[in-house]
């Protein structure tokens, strides 16, 4: 599709929820859309847990971004940009140079290590199918080792599994761990009793879910508890290894790591020159835009904007609301009228624990737990998913998943045998059951159904 030099050129670069929510408002406008992403694919970053823990395939919760905005004025891209030179007015693409009359940036955020880069190579953090996929595998891979493993010391280490950082992703990670470990999977091991392994949640803070009320946060400890979680507050991460991690003076070992703690905004906006806050997002004016620069906005995870003194959460509703603000005021710039400031409508939030568990907050007000915020949970996540195949296939799968109590997305792609321990020997599982029973909660062996006597 050829652009027309005399209509104005829109670029959005990112499409995710902010993204995508621009451009689908300007669809219908005199303008000419180039929206760019490193992906072809949509993502609904919120149920990525899920793919990570074996519930639903990565194409349950993606789209196609070219089959979701088929728009006439509007071009699709598979390009990663590197760089904004607001002086030329153009984006820095890895295949060139894409002028635009304003520009839209939703990159979104990336994970942030807190100053130690290198611990990313043990906990990998959650953000796109590929880190689902690498979760996913590290999970699998440590049971397939635990039930392989002749040494009764690495076994537990294989059984351990630690997650950083009590926010949302962490604590979903968490329950979804305890609850696959301890209802999906055992019947499927003979040598090691996985019920039995160690899910571990580490905070800094005093609390998990630290911007919910304290009650809901209360709430969702105990429900993480009651899964079998252990979930320690006010734990500070030293050091993360293959072998483990420390807090403190504290040493955990355990093989598997994973990382829900920080987020940093994309590097792209340190390529902008104006200011930004602590985690690398743009400090925009209320209308979006860059401070001096009316064609530029920026929107989602990658804008830093308070309002009634608290900064606007960086959340998927957050995000399309900004989309479709920007489109507007993209509009009224055509038409030559002054730019709408722009205002959070905070309609709630939702934090899932496990099965039938979640907390919540609509409207500021009103406080859910348990069941009823599961169940509204599940509600919101199904109409915010794009596609109507998308919508029945996650409905079907969490309906087995829930009826069957199963797992059955427990795909490892990737040629990994060799590198896993020796096989041990059926002589070997008597000691170390043994052992076993030195050590209450961990299990390593599963236990010999009794025998049936015929009378």
């Amino acid at each position: 599709m050829e652009n027309n030099p005399q209509r104005h050129r829109v670029v959005i670069v990112g499409a995710g929820f902010g993204g995508l929510q621009a451009a689908s408002k300007l669809r219908k406008s005199p303008v000419e859309v180039t929206v760019l992403d490193r992906y072809n694919h949509h993502l609904f970053q919120p149920l990525l847990y899920q793919v990570a823990t074996a519930v639903l395939s990565p194409g349950d919760i993606s789209a196609p971004i070219r089959q979701v905005l088929r728009g006439r004025n509007t071009t699709v891209l598979l390009a990663e940009a590197s760089s904004i030179d607001m002086e030329r007015k153009v984006v820095v693409c890895d295949g060139g140079d894409i002028p635009y009359d304003t520009l839209v940036l939703a990159t979104g955020a990336t994970h942030s290590y807190f100053g130690h880069p290198e611990w990313a190579r043990f906990a990998p953090g959650l953000k796109t199918i590929d880190d689902a996929r690498t979760i996913r595998e590290r999970v699998l891979l440590a049971l397939e080792a635990a039930e392989r493993d002749p040494d009764p010391e690495r076994r537990r280490e294989w059984l351990t599994f630690v997650i950083i950082g009590a926010g949302p992703t962490g604590v979903e990670l968490a329950g979804a761990l305890a609850y696959m470990t301890r209802h999906s999977l055992p019947r499927d091991f003979r040598r090691v009793d996985v019920s039995q392994a160690r899910v571990l949640l580490l905070e800094g803070l005093p609390r998990v879910l630290n911007t919910y009320p304290e009650e809901l946060s209360q709430r969702a400890r105990a429900d993480l508890e009651k899964l079998g979680v252990e979930v320690r507050t006010g734990a500070m991460v030293t050091a993360v290894d293959e072998e483990g991690v420390s807090v403190g003076d504290t040493r955990i070992r355990a093989r598997t790591v994973l990382w829900g703690a920080g987020v940093a905004a994309s590097p792209l906006a340190r390529t902008l020159g104006v200011p930004l806050d602590r985690a690398g997002r743009v400090k925009v004016e209320p209308t979006l835009t860059v401070p001096g620069h009316e064609d530029v906005f920026v929107i989602g995870d990658l804008a830093s904007l308070m309002q009634d003194g608290k900064p606007v959460p960086g959340i998927a509703p957050a995000a399309m609301q900004m989309g479709r603000h920007v489109a507007r005021n993209i509009r009224r710039r055509i038409e030559g009228l002054p730019l709408e400031p722009f205002r959070y409508h905070d309609k709630g939030s939702f934090a899932v624990i496990g099965r039938g568990s979640a907390i919540g907050v609509l409207y500021d007000k009103v406080r859910l737990r348990g069941k009823p915020a599961w169940l509204m949970w599940l509600g919101i996540h199904i109409t915010f998913l794009i596609g109507f195949r998308n919508k029945l296939a996650v409905m079907f799968d969490w309906a087995y998943t829930y009826l069957t109590k199963r797992r059955d997305v427990r795909l490892i792609t990737g040629l990994h045998a060799g590198k896993l321990p020796p096989i041990q020997s059926t002589q070997a599982l008597p000691d170390a059951e043994a052992h076993g029973e030195e050590h209450p909660g961990v299990g390593l062996t599963r236990p010999e159904p009794e025998p049936t006597h015929m009378h």
